[in-house]
């Protein structure tokens, strides 16, 4: 019976992703990715140099103002502040509040490969 249910949620949802126009299916795949978290690693490089990594990064948001409510010139989130840049999130490395300006930061966002 729940293979039956999720059958046919699969279905409903790819019924419904072919009728949405492409900014639409791209907007329900940041929800979704939104909800389930992407495990995205951030990193901060000084010309070639990478000086800083986040890891077990869920998502990065863009401030808002809060009488105007527009966007703002940087980016927010939490993640693992990796000291020691292995890679690893070790005992003792929490996860920490960081901000990121738009204006000259040099870095990187993607998905962990681990």
């Amino acid at each position: 019976m729940i293979r039956l249910a999720a059958l046919f949620i699969a279905i409903c949802a790819v019924l419904a992703g072919a009728g949405c126009t492409q900014e639409q299916q791209n907007k329900l795949s940041r929800d979704i990715q939104n909800w389930t978290g992407t495990n995205g690693v951030l990193e901060f490089y000084a010309g070639d140099k990478l000086v800083r990594r986040f890891l077990k990064i869920d998502k990065l948001s863009t401030a808002m103002g809060t009488e105007d409510g527009k966007p703002r010139p940087y980016r927010f989130g939490y993640g693992v502040l990796d000291e020691n840049l292995n890679f690893v999130a070790d005992p003792g490395e929490k996860k920490v509040y960081f901000e990121i300006s738009d204006f000259g930061s040099n870095y990187l966002f993607f998905e962990s490969p681990r």
